[in-house]
């Protein structure tokens, strides 16, 4: 985070969620409902808040969970109470987390290639597939599993995506991160879905999921930083 600091000043809240498996989903997202409820509240009861925050310039940011929190919040603001409140100006998404039961872009696993290295590839991705399916039926009891809503934003009962509250979005994704084409695919979605803001991507080469939590000074993570820092200052 001081890397963002340095190129843009911000006052963040972070929000601190119960955990699965004693408190499976959705109290996570309950939880950061809550923190977003407590700041709108306490915005003039605060010094740290009254005197130094901006809430006409407020952006949801998240990797990975995070990401995947912060378009259900995104989502449950337009037409909410805390709407009027809390106007979100954008959303930064790194390597969202969303999946679904059924395979896309490099989780499919019935395409083998003439390559060894493709193969291999290929016999990777579909152990991640696995273990990302099992992953999430463990941190959420669902009937639905990997096509619940939460984790499955194009799924039946799913909120259109149009209904995004916030008018201009970046998603990050990750060459080598499995969850990659579905970061893409959301993004796709999102521009067709009649949703009126602005969207763009940004894809990292030879990179993995989160990677900059690793090395927050390798220059890769450096230019995600510098790239987000663009986006907050950009004008709405």
């Amino acid at each position: 985070m001081a890397s963002v600091t340095a190129e843009v000043p911000y006052l963040g809240v972070f929000m601190q969620f119960l955990l699965a498996p004693e408190s499976p989903l959705p109290a996570a997202l309950e939880d950061s409902w809550a923190a977003l409820e407590w700041v709108v509240t306490h915005s003039v009861k605060e010094p740290w808040l009254k005197d130094y925050a901006d809430f006409s310039h407020v952006f949801l940011a998240g990797d990975s969970c995070g990401a995947n929190m912060a378009h259900h919040l995104a989502l449950k603001l337009n037409g909410s109470k805390l709407g009027p409140e809390l106007k979100i100006k954008g959303i930064a998404m790194i390597n969202p987390y969303f999946w679904g039961k059924d395979p896309v872009g490099v989780e499919i696993t019935d395409h083998f290639r003439k390559s060894m290295v493709d193969k291999w590839w290929t016999f990777i991705c579909h152990f991640r597939k696995s273990m990302v399916d099992k992953w999430w039926t463990f941190i959420c009891p669902s009937d639905k599993g990997c096509d619940d809503p939460l984790i499955n934003p194009f799924a039946d009962g799913s909120p259109d995506l149009e209904g995004l509250g916030c008018s201009r979005l970046v998603i990050v994704v990750s060459e080598m991160d499995v969850l990659r084409d579905r970061g893409m695919l959301y993004y796709g979605k999102l521009v067709s879905s009649g949703w009126k803001g602005n969207a763009e991507v940004m894809e990292i080469k030879g990179e993995d999921h989160v990677f900059h939590i690793f090395d927050p000074n390798y220059q890769n993570a450096k230019s995600l930083f510098k790239r987000l820092a663009s986006f907050i200052n950009q004008a709405p």
